[in-house]
């Protein structure tokens, strides 16, 4: 990135690595959290959304985040830490936070396995993507023109297939369904089906080496990572900057899948295995964390506010 990091950012960063471990989402005092309810524009569920706002009534900038093929919560019924971890450091920055739970509303929990369900997410999923928008740019302490869309894993790949031009999810005809405009700005950590061959027909209306976004895109990525694996995702980005788009990718050697989640050890998931046999593996890389935190909010920052 050719922008410094702020020093707020790098501050923020410090201070949320001591509160991740929270077992509430821990914001500013300032903020207020609240649980509400919007459509997706799938026209059949309606979405849990865990909103924080910074107080006052001022517009803010907003941030849509979309969780994993693990749902959003634990066994406990929290929502996993590493969400905890973004939406501290989103609301120190300012902004409005929505996390979208799109698997607890359809019955759902993880959707990892393949099979229906799984196949169900993600076409359904980038028009909980547009629900949100729609929910927060009705709003009156949003800037309806300024909100991004956040994803990891599952929810990155969600991102990828929401913002391009042919969106499998965004209404026909934006201008007339939203007050504004798009997503002004979109993050997409270790995204699934980063690849042309499922951004591309027949799983998007998208002809094959065309994907194309105009909303400017960060995608962050581990080169270790084997569930959702760096060399296509490599290739697709490139291929899609060389053909124009505003999309650039960050990766992170030796990196594995969830590297910015807050103290999760490295662990094998052979439920998952892969179609070449190789087992996915998660787990905390602490010197990628460290440059993605910062790196996030910058980007965010150039383009939100």
């Amino acid at each position: 990135m050719s922008r410094p990091w702020s020093i707020i950012a790098l501050v923020w960063f410090m201070l949320a690595t001591a509160m991740a471990g929270a077992a509430a989402i821990a914001v500013p005092a300032a903020a207020a959290e609240a649980i509400v309810n919007f459509p997706s524009l799938d026209g059949a569920t309606d979405l849990i959304g865990h909103l924080t706002r910074p107080e006052g009534d001022a517009p803010r900038p907003a941030v849509v985040l979309m969780h994993g093929c693990s749902g959003l919560n634990d066994k406990k019924g929290r929502i996993f830490g590493l969400y905890r971890a973004w939406a501290r450091a989103l609301a120190v920055q300012g902004y409005v936070t929505l996390i979208v739970d799109s698997a607890t509303p359809r019955g759902l929990g993880q959707t990892c396995s393949r099979g229906p369900d799984a196949r169900r997410m993600w076409r359904d999923r980038p028009k909980d993507a547009y629900g949100a928008l729609g929910y927060l740019q009705g709003q009156p302490f949003v800037k309806a023109d300024r909100i991004a869309l956040m994803g990891w894993s599952q929810g990155g790949g969600v991102t990828l297939l929401s913002i391009n031009d042919k969106s499998i999810g965004r209404p026909a005809a934006l201008a007339e369904n939203f007050k504004i405009r798009d997503f002004a700005v979109a993050v997409s950590f270790y995204p699934g089906v980063c690849a042309d061959i499922y951004q591309s027909r027949p799983f998007t209306n998208v002809e094959p080496n065309s994907w194309t976004t105009k909303v400017p895109l960060l995608v962050l990525i581990g080169e270790a990572d084997v569930w959702t694996p760096f060399k296509p995702c490599d290739a697709f980005i490139t291929a899609a900057k060389a053909r124009g788009n505003p999309v650039e990718l960050k990766s992170y050697p030796g990196a594995v899948h969830a590297f910015d989640a807050p103290n999760l050890p490295r662990t094998e998931l052979p439920q998952y295995q892969m179609h070449d046999g190789s087992i996915p593996v998660i787990g905390t890389d602490p010197d990628a964390r460290k440059d993605a935190f910062p790196r996030v909010l910058d980007y965010l920052k150039q383009h939100l506010e």
